[in-house]
């Protein structure tokens, strides 16, 4: 990957040479470029860098260059070589022999307060270029990432466009605080657009479709992303890294004539199929039977349910309302109908995205502007995503000791999305296809469905009326300026001034029409009809507005003392000592206003009379939420690294950090964070010399992290409030309690590395271990409101993290127009808490999805009832359900309750991942394909009960609700419990149902004891949160296929371009998983709502230079 790198680089510095004059004299450069065999390289670039002279060499590696004066010097470069130098009299003979540039040992880390040589790196961070990372068609570089870093895992519970990817370092070191790394832009520390607390970010199911801090950066324009994940590594950044940091370094301007960059793609992304091994469920004739089944075994549906389907076509035939022969006709045009919802909601998608940059300068001011444009179209309808984005980079040599750099960039990202109640994945995939869409006419089909919320009337319904009449619209935007100035008043010390600023602002709105259900049932009355006097809202929809501003600044002086000294230069001493002060302005508001007419002007109902007295007193308690918060940082830095020659480097690094969101007592103990580490050069140390060993690294690293959580204060905090008419004095209400005694998170970090190259560079390997310990990790903890709120948060937990990553890179095949390169990665992590939460901290749904805090367990494991079979007699679920310790539990805490009751089931993020890549280059076609690999991860069945409400005599299956096709092999008669673990349905009419499966003991309100917490409400909903559900999420991916076709020189210089290469790009194209998934793909789980799966794209990208 390193080798199109390189030739990548070279190509875009290529620029078309200029014709000498006709009265100079002709010279010419004669030479021949071979690799480090021997062997004559056919398209090595070779440049005049001075006068943007510029050839190729032919099949015989063989060049001619004009020069424009007697002396020459020319740079050359070629995929999977190291760039070259030469430089003489151009009458000379030119033999140059390249090296190879497979991933040595060699290169530089940037760390955003740094640039260090690899060599002498002693902490652990993970280098990859852009072009290493990118994948045609993703425009989301969180997404960019999976499996491409040890150590690192990046996943998403959707596979909308919006969906943004949560993102975990070596585990989870936090059962409170925010998970997620920091990100950092060319040295500056950049946040999410909207604040979201801790607890949405940490819900293993919350889909964040705002967006996060790095959304708004143009893939385009990054050069590289390095990962910082061990103490030492991340230290500088102080309390705000414990999660990891990801440093994103943008591309910079360069010397010689302006080249014009444009990259294109366009994508075309699939939707969803019933005919998808993914998707499991019946047609309407399979439907049609299952509910003619449910008839006749005296079925008892639901109150509430839709009225439609074969159930409403049987109601009305018993109650005389149609004739035998019109429900005869409904059942076969019910039979036959099979509905495609995928077709109706989805679609398959188009997206395209357009980037034009220009890069030149000369050798005192480089320049690097840019501008882009993505459109991507969801394959669910009404989702979409457009963003534009523009920045421009400077740098000047003011003198020989002065620098400045300028970077101003900027974003705009507008998205469209459907409500969380209107979740189209979600209703193609419980919806039966008996139900049709539209009317013979075209028109919109409509059935009754009861309303939504306090409302338990009949509206009509159609979802894609609710589609119509509803939407989320977010917009948001940025602006960073940053200001780097740099003296170097000595050629070992130089000083650097930094100052960035920016503004984010975010505006979310959300609608509902008034002719949609959801209005509809606040209405409490059809669209047209005679309004209620008890109207939730009599005229219009309903309108809300979210608006967020951050104003961010950051100040830093640094100063840098780099010396080598000694007699042979073998001492170097590496010293930087800074300031940073930094701070940002949150303020924001947010409304929900009722009697909203987006059709006409925008505009809202007035007027309304004082007669519909529901709708004025929500009016009364309506008000808007106004957010206004500071947070200022003020920190000192300093790191020191000694080196001996080769041999080893030491480093130490510091940070003190102070700031106005700490407690009061964790900034009378300001905690320090500090790192000690260490780099050997083991071949020099123990004088080494087997010829197939290039190169031997030991480094190791030992640190201390803290860690505050946001939102907590040393001082109570209240709001003053409004005029309280019935006491006739002012309110104000509590927002945050004191809690002057929170003290620091603190991690300890051990991390041990081993890196090796080896066979002429053409294999390299790398291995780490490390262990994390967090000790005082913040836990809530419920107490009694008598004290005026029921939790806070204590210092009481602790959570170990360990694990080891390994890394392999070789070129298998190296020949004149042949080149493979394969990469792998493993990373294996092992993660335990060791400390018990309080006794009645989390509830029943907590355990089952996965968000309780369990000493001794993972933190994600979920639990399961413990199933142990069908009952021979009548089929039902039977479980050890431990029915006679009913008095005992009648006295127990939640949590010895559901950890005696419940079993672990597994955890929701995988411990074990991976990817193996493979290069391969042939003259101008490159093939590239990487498989991605995910283990130890479980999840849950989709219910097969889904909706079961606990009603007496009935399992809630609805008119309007599909059903699994797993059901079709349940348990039928006696026998069949030997060959499935799917129960009976059971109808009102079996009395072992209302005896033993319709209500359990564990419902509070049904035992005989009447006390203790609830257990469930039935068997049922016990089975679809059973073991029998949990299955393994392992799986491997084929994640990307890619082909590449470069332009010759022959066929550019006709077409008068510098490059031009076209890639075609698979994505998502194949996951490997468990059969016993059977309709749902691993990253999928029965915890909630249905999502949208990864669905392939292919991408079409044109890349010219001009």
């Amino acid at each position: 990957m390193a080798a199109a790198i390189t030739f990548l680089l070279a190509l875009f510095l290529t620029v078309p040479a200029t014709a000498q004059t006709q009265n100079e004299p002709e010279r010419r450069l004669e030479g021949i470029v071979v690799d480090d065999k021997g062997e004559p390289l056919t398209g090595a670039i070779v440049k005049d860098k001075t006068h943007n002279e510029t050839t190729v060499t032919d099949v015989d590696g063989k060049f001619s260059l004009r020069a424009k004066s007697d002396r020459i010097t020319v740079d050359i470069t070629y995929i999977g070589m190291k760039p070259a130098h030469w430089s003489g009299n151009y009458k000379d003979a030119c033999l140059v022999a390249m090296e190879d540039a497979s991933e040595t040992l060699e290169g530089v880390v940037i760390t955003g307060y740094q640039q260090l040589d690899r060599r002498n790196l002693t902490s652990s961070v993970t280098s990859k270029d852009m072009s290493e990372l990118e994948i045609g068609g993703v425009s989301d570089i969180s997404k960019m990432l999976e499996g491409k870093i040890p150590d690192l895992i990046s996943f998403t519970g959707s596979g909308e466009i919006n969906a943004t990817s949560k993102i975990r370092i070596r585990g989870t070191s936090t059962l409170v605080g925010n998970r997620e790394p920091l990100w950092v832009v060319d040295g500056i520390i950049i946040t999410d657009p909207v604040e979201l607390t801790s607890d949405v970010l940490n819900d293993p199911d919350y889909i964040n479709r705002i967006g996060n801090a790095i959304a708004g950066i143009n893939p385009q324009d990054i050069k590289r992303i390095d990962v910082l994940k061990d103490a030492a590594a991340t230290a500088l950044y102080g309390t705000r890294a414990a999660n990891g940091v990801i440093v994103v370094t943008t591309k910079s301007g360069r010397e010689g004539k302006a080249i014009v960059s444009y990259t294109g793609q366009f994508t075309l992304r699939k939707r969803p199929y019933y005919t998808d091994s993914k998707i499991n469920l019946m047609n309407s004739s399979e439907r049609v039977q299952f509910s003619q089944y449910l008839a006749a075994q005296h079925y008892v549906y639901p109150s509430g349910m839709a009225k439609v389907g074969y159930e409403e076509a049987l109601s009305q035939l018993y109650s005389g309302l149609i004739t035998q022969e019109e429900f005869e006709r409904r059942v076969q045009q019910m039979e036959t109908r099979n509905t495609d919802w995928f077709d109706i909601l989805t679609h398959n998608s188009f997206s395209h995205d357009h980037s034009v940059s220009v890069s030149g300068g000369s050798e005192k001011a480089r320049y690097y502007t840019s501008v882009g444009y993505t459109s991507s179209d969801d394959v669910i309808d009404n989702n979409m995503n457009d963003r534009y984005t523009a920045m421009a980079k400077v740098d000047l040599d003011l003198s020989s000791k002065f620098k400045f750099e300028m970077n101003i960039n900027g974003y705009l990202n507008k998205r469209k999305y459907n409500q969380t109640e209107v979740n189209p994945i979600d209703y193609a995939y419980h919806t039966s296809r008996t139900i049709p869409a539209y009317n013979a006419d075209g028109s919109y089909y409509y059935y009754q469905r009861e309303g939504q919320g306090t409302y338990n009337g009949y509206l009509r319904f159609n979802v894609l009326n609710e589609l119509d009449n509803s939407s989320i619209r977010q917009n948001t935007g940025a602006v960073t300026t940053t200001l780097n100035l740099r003296y170097q008043p000595l050629d070992e010390l130089f000083f650097n001034a930094v100052v960035s600023a920016n503004v984010q602002n975010a505006t979310i709105e959300n609608w509902w029409g008034e002719q949609s259900h959801y209005v509809g049932s606040l209405r409490r009355a059809e669209y047209g009809e005679e309004i209620p006097s008890d109207s939730n809202l009599p005229y219009g929809g309903q309108f809300g507005r979210q608006t967020n501003k951050t104003v961010g600044w950051t100040t830093r002086l640094q100063g840098n003392y780099n010396k080598y000294f000694g007699p042979l230069m073998q001492h170097n001493v590496n010293v930087a000592l800074g300031f940073e002060a930094s701070g940002s302005h949150y303020t924001g508001d947010s409304y929900t206003q009722r009697g909203y007419y987006a059709d006409r002007g925008r505009s809202f109902a007035t007027n309304i009379p004082t007669s519909y007295t529901t709708y004025w007193n929500w009016m009364q308690t309506n008000t808007p939420t106004i957010t206004d918060t500071r947070s200022n940082i003020l920190s000192a830095y300093a790191t020191l690294s000694y080196s001996f020659r080769d041999l080893f480097t030491a480093n130490v690094n510091g940070r003190f950090d102070g700031s106005n969101k700490f407690g009061s007592r964790s900034n009378e103990n300001l905690l320090p964070i500090w790192s000690v580490s260490g780099n050997a050069n083991l071949i020099s140390i123990f004088g080494l010399k087997p010829k197939w060993l290039n190169a031997l690294n030991l480094k190791a690293s030992y640190g201390e992290q803290g860690n505050m959580l946001d939102g907590q204060t040393s001082e109570l905090i209240i709001r003053k409030g409004q005029m309280d008419a019935y006491y006739n004095e002012m309110t104000s209400t509590v927002v945050a309690f004191a809690n002057p005694d929170l003290d620091w998170e603190k991690t300890h970090s051990t991390n041990v590395g081993l890196e090796a190259s080896l066979l002429d560079n053409r294999l390299q390997l790398e291995a780490e271990y490390y262990y994390k310990k967090t000790t005082d990790a913040f836990m809530n903890k419920t107490i009694s409101d008598i004290n005026g709120y029921t939790s806070y948060v204590i210092n009481g937990g602790t959570v170990t993290n360990s694990g080891f990553n390994f890394t392999l890179t070789a070129t298998p095949v190296k020949m004149r127009n042949f080149y493979w390169i394969f990469s792998g990665s493993l990373s294996k992590m092992y993660n335990k808490i060791k400390s018990a939460p309080g006794a009645e901290e989390y509830e029943l749904d907590n355990f089952l999805g996965g968000t309780a805090v369990v000493d001794g367990q993972p933190v994600g494991t979920f639990w399961s009832y413990k199933f142990l079979g069908l009952s021979p007699v009548d089929g039902g679920p039977i479980f050890e359900d431990l029915e006679d310790r009913q008095r005992e539990f009648s006295q127990s805490s939640k949590y010895d309750l559901y950890t005696t009751l419940l079993t672990p089931s597994g955890k929701r993020e995988p411990d074990l991942t991976g990817s193996i890549s493979n290069t391969v280059t042939y003259k101008q076609w490159r093939l590239g394909a990487t498989l991605l690999y995910n283990f130890g991860a479980s999840t849950r069945l989709f219910r097969l009960f889904d909706g079961f409400t606990g009603a007496q005599y009935s399992t809630a299956y609805s008119s309007e609700q599909n059903v699994n096709r797993d059901l079709m092999n349940r348990w039928m008669k006696p026998g069949d419990e030997a060959t499935t673990n799917i129960p009976a349905i059971m109808g009102s009419g079996n009395i072992n149902f209302r005896l033993y499966y319709a209500n359990h003991w564990g419902d509070n309100q049904n035992t005989i004891w009447k006390t203790g917490p609830v257990t469930t409400g039935n068997y049922y909903t016990m089975y679809d949160y059973s073991s029998a559900r949990v299955v393994s999420a392992d799986y491997v991916k084929l994640s990307t296929l890619s082909l590449t076709y470069e332009f010759t020189a022959k066929q550019l210089a006709r077409l008068k371009l510098d490059r031009l290469a076209l890639t075609l790009t698979g994505y998502n194209l194949k996951t490997w998983c468990d059969r016993a998934l059977r309709g749902q793909t691993p990253t999928q789980g029965g915890f909630s709502q249905v999502q949208l799966s990864d669905t392939p794209s292919y991408t079409l990208s044109v890349n010219i230079n001009f």
